[in-house]
């Protein structure tokens, strides 16, 4: 089983807590877990999170934000992620 490498937000220092402080602003005061991958490279954490925004965020997908939320969990759940 592979192990994909991740920031754990509490334990982040310098510019990775500065990057979670304003995840959490955006976020309601949660790091969603791409998020917690990203920041292991943060010139890839911009342009990924914007991808990001816009499929699981976007308003064009046919499922609503509850939806999206429930099927996240699922597949988490399914594959060992953090809920």
């Amino acid at each position: 089983m592979a192990n994909i490498m991740t920031i754990i937000p509490e334990q982040a220092k310098g510019v990775r807590k500065l990057f979670f402080r304003w995840v959490r602003g955006q976020y309601g005061g949660v790091v969603p877990g791409v998020f917690q991958v990203l920041a292991v490279d943060l010139r890839v954490a911009r342009p990924a999170g914007s991808l990001y925004n816009h499929l699981h965020l976007g308003k064009s997908s046919s499922l609503s934000r509850l939806q999206r939320e429930m099927l996240a969990t699922v597949v988490n759940g399914n594959v060992g992620g953090a809920p």
